[in-house]
């Protein structure tokens, strides 16, 4: 049962979304990019060093996070499985990029949101992504 099921009968439904931007010695495990659930908050941090070269890549990274979190909560993929996968992700590239991810879909999709949103704000991709791979490992 979803959050939306859960307040079907309420006049309002609260979903409070935070924005952490900090260091990214901070984070939980080597991302640039993590969201967690609490109830009906869902917060998101973001690497402080993502957006030095340009603040709407911290804006890009929140925007593919919020998204691929809010799906996984409404598909039932659960915050725990996600960490357990990233946190022992092995592999090349992303771990949501992986087809075993239990989350794969949804980065699909926040990854074309993420690619939509960027265009729509004038960011080069590809400087982007050179920004994001250059915030130094944990």
């Amino acid at each position: 049962m979803n959050w939306i099921e859960n307040h079907r009968n309420a006049c309002m439904v609260a979903l409070i979304i935070l924005l952490e931007v900090i260091p990214h010695s901070h984070h939980r495990y080597d991302t640039v990019g993590d969201w967690r659930w609490n109830n009906n908050t869902l917060t998101i941090s973001v690497s402080r060093e993502a957006g030095l070269k340009n603040p709407d890549y911290v804006t890009l990274v929140f925007v593919h996070e919020a998204i691929e979190a809010i799906l996984c909560r409404h598909d039932h993929v659960s915050g725990a499985s996600v960490d357990r996968f990233d946190m022992n992700f092995k592999g090349a590239g992303e771990p949501g990029d992986d087809p075993k991810a239990p989350y794969h879909r949804q980065h699909e999709v926040a990854m074309k949101v993420e690619h939509e949103v960027a265009a729509a704000l004038g960011v080069d991709w590809a400087a982007y992504e050179k920004a994001l791979e250059a915030v130094p490992q944990k």
